[in-house]
């Protein structure tokens, strides 16, 4: 059954500590972490626990995971995770060619075999840049899949749309080694500028309904709504998870 999940980035503008009874409140009960989130673990989790929540997959920024794995991997199972996902890549640090990213994608493969050693998931977030192709046509997308077996996706699927890619085909490229899908919405051609063009789930241009049976197919099982700057975290939230619902 597939399961429905909260990325807390979403709401990092918001006040986090009144918003997570309420996200239980509509019926979530799975959230996502990210790097902010984890300068008082003990803490958090506290408030996690009182609001009937779990973090079951978490964002951590690779430095961090290459320098001091095991404190990633004491977070992650204090927050009883089941993935440790990497997110991002600063455009200074982004390599310009397929070698590169090949490059790049072994660096990855060797920080997270502390991870898979620990019995957790290791995967990858991506935004568009990995799906711009390289001098030799290639996608860095595939460089950074191909680099380990035990590297999965959280295929975002949103960026796969501004990247101008069909997230079907990608969702069946990488069928089995999914570890969740980022489930977020493109506002039509200027609306929304004020939450930078992104949209509530299920209001904005994805075609879901093509969209939600190639996720079914391809084994993703954790659905984890996002929006980059929602105006109201809770219409967000609410009028999302409704729409996840029905999927």
């Amino acid at each position: 059954m597939t399961r429905i999940s909260f990325q807390l980035y979403s709401v990092r503008d918001f006040d986090l500590p009144a918003i997570l009874p309420q996200l239980a409140k509509i019926g979530l009960q799975e959230v996502e972490g990210y790097g902010g989130l984890y300068a008082d673990t003990d803490n958090f989790q506290k408030q996690l626990a009182e609001s009937g929540l779990r973090m079951s997959t978490g964002h951590f920024d690779l430095a961090m995971l290459r320098d001091d794995p095991g404190e990633v991997i004491r977070i992650a199972s204090l927050m009883n995770m089941e993935s440790v996902i990497i997110p991002f890549l600063t455009p200074e640090d982004r390599p310009t060619d397929f070698t590169g990213w090949q490059a790049f994608a072994a660096t990855l493969a060797e920080a997270g075999k502390p991870v898979i050693d620990a019995g957790l998931s290791f995967g990858w977030h991506n935004h568009a840049f990995e799906f711009t192709a390289c001098e030799n046509g290639r996608y860095p997308i595939e460089a950074i899949m191909e680099a380990s077996d035990h590297i999965g996706l959280e295929i975002d699927l949103a960026w796969v749309h501004v990247a101008g890619e069909d997230p079907v085909t990608w969702l069946e490229t990488y069928a089995g080694r999914l570890l969740a899908a980022h489930v977020k919405d493109c506002a039509p051609d200027g609306e929304c500028a004020d939450e930078d063009g992104w949209a509530d789930v299920g209001h904005g241009v994805m075609n879901w309904d093509k969209i939600v049976p190639a996720m079914r197919s391809a084994g993703a099982e954790l659905m984890v709504l996002e929006h980059d700057n929602p105006s109201d975290a809770m219409r967000f939230a609410t009028r999302s998870f409704t729409t996840a619902s029905a999927f």
